[in-house]
């Protein structure tokens, strides 16, 4: 099936035994963007310098957590299962902050479609950043949009040659570093580099780096706009979340129709007829980096960079009409602009407002969640096979594995009981026991599995299982944590 609205400038295929049969697929044109300087264009490469320089540099950021923890201000440390982020570590019992962070990111990027379209997709988005920045590549070696279309007007010249060897070099060095400041992030990243430099690294680590090297490369060297129009999925998702009052890069049919040249367009004028602002220049198209033509409307292709706005607000000023004939905008201003109605801005509505509730909330959760968490933790598995056993006396026995986490820098003392089984005993095997209580030391920043024995008089009535608490007391700050399971006799079975 056809992409509604897909770019200008792809020509679809089509079977050629059907020949009215609908197109399913538009291969790529070479796309040659024009650069462009502007508002927007400013903007864009702050945001690339920022997200670039975060990406690149954050692995060598360095926070003191104390003698003999990790050094890496963040680092997915695999071997010792810990994510470190600044002040925060969050262990693999901890996977809902994981979660959370997804919502949130999810959240975030509803709020933003909201506000503003595909903002993510035009400033923020990886695909887009890597791109942007293999084509400032591409025109330092090659020239801008004219320059490269001389030289491969002339052919394979030498000229050409080491211009294209120089640009696919660069672009191979730059995918090279992003695969490499990629697998920094789960070692130390001094370490790996001297290791990577002495080829004395993991296989694993120049695995990947080859991987995302090709990725890199081919992805934002290569492919470019047919990642945003075939690959992503979000240009679709977007579609379903936004509304009539979500900002988006416009073109404003009622100052620029009808299109005229600029000589015709002042001869119109002259005889009292009516000329659009827009001249047909076409620079919109010439500077976007997908290739589409704003002027056909809002299109699957448009990742709302902004750059037609920079280069329609240049024409206008040399041929002096007003500026932002192409401007951020919204659907429902331009139909109350056809209804000669003044514009709206409704940045304050209930689907904002809803999606700033549940980012706060969310936001407020997890924050208070972190802050309060206290310095042990206990998790508990109950034994699969047997459920329970008989013993000699009559009385039922439960086994556990019982894994406590000790969060603090120093080696800690927990105490470990259960309830919820009238008189039942703990037992754990390698430390001593009242029958009550339990005394396990763990060592600072590390957990301990100790396997727990839980044995009582089988339960009155007929019931087949009871649920028990085990609670862990950290002796140093008295906090507590716990962990419920079952006590299963062997009708349970």
């Amino acid at each position: 099936m056809a992409v509604p609205n897909a770019a200008s400038h792809l020509d679809f295929v089509v079977d050629p035994e059907h020949p009215d049969a609908e197109p399913f697929y538009a291969p790529s044109k070479r796309n040659y963007p024009q650069a462009v300087k502007g508002f927007y264009r400013s903007i864009k490469w702050a945001a690339l310098v920022a997200t670039l320089a975060t990406y690149y540099l954050l692995p060598f950021v360095r926070w003191n957590r104390g003698p003999g923890a990790p050094g890496q201000a963040v680092l997915l440390d695999l071997a010792d299962r810990r994510f470190y982020f600044f002040f925060v570590e969050i262990w693999p019992q901890e996977a809902y902050y994981v979660a959370g962070l997804l919502v949130l990111a999810a959240l975030v990027l509803f709020m933003m479609n909201a506000l503003a379209g595909r903002v993510w997709c035009g400033y923020l988005c990886p695909q887009t950043v890597w791109t942007d920045l293999f084509f400032a590549v591409e025109r330092r070696f090659e020239g801008d949009l004219h320059a490269r279309r001389a030289r491969e007007a002339k052919g394979w010249t030498f000229d050409r040659a080491w211009r294209l060897v120089a640009k696919h070099a660069t672009w191979v060095l730059i995918a090279w570093w992003t695969g490499g400041a990629w697998v920094l992030y789960f070692s130390d990243a001094p370490t790996l580099v001297r290791a990577l430099a002495t080829l004395q690294a993991p296989a694993i680590a120049y695995v990947w780096i080859g991987i995302l090297t090709f990725t890199t490369y081919a992805l934002a060297g290569h492919m470019r706009e047919q990642v945003c129009v075939y690959m992503c999925p979000w240009p679709r998702i977007q579609a379903a979340l936004t509304d009539e009052w979500a900002l988006n890069v416009t073109y404003r049919t009622d100052r620029g129709e009808p299109r005229l040249s600029l000589k015709k367009s002042h001869a119109a004028r002259s005889r009292g007829e009516p000329a659009g602002d827009c001249v047909d220049c076409r620079q919109c198209v010439a500077v976007c980096p997908t290739g589409v033509d704003i002027r056909d409307g809002l299109q699957l292709g448009c990742i709302q960079c902004g750059l037609c706005i920079d280069a329609c607000d240049a024409v206008m000023s040399k041929v002096g009409r007003p500026a932002r004939l192409i401007a951020y905008d919204t659907d429902m201003n331009v139909a109350r602009r056809a209804e000669g109605k003044p514009a709206l801005r409704r940045l304050v509505r209930p689907r904002t407002i809803l999606y700033a509730v549940a980012i706060a909330a969310v936001g407020s959760l997890m924050l208070w969640r972190l802050t309060t968490r206290p310095g042990g933790a206990l998790a508990i598995a109950h034994d699969r096979n047997p459920l329970s056993v008989t013993l000699a006396d009559g009385s039922i026995q439960n086994g556990y594995s019982a894994l406590v986490i000790n969060r603090d820098a120093a080696p800690r003392t927990f105490d470990l009981s259960a309830s919820g089984v009238p008189g039942a005993k703990l037992v754990v095997e390698g430390a001593p026991s009242d029958g009550t209580r339990v005394r396990i030391q763990v060592p600072g920043d590390d957990t301990r599995e100790v396997r727990v024995l839980l044995r009582a008089a089988a339960p009155s009535g007929a019931a087949t299982s009871v649920p028990v608490t085990f609670t862990v007391v950290n002796e140093t700050s008295g906090e507590t944590a716990t962990a419920t399971d079952r006590f299963e006799t062997p009708a349970a079975n």
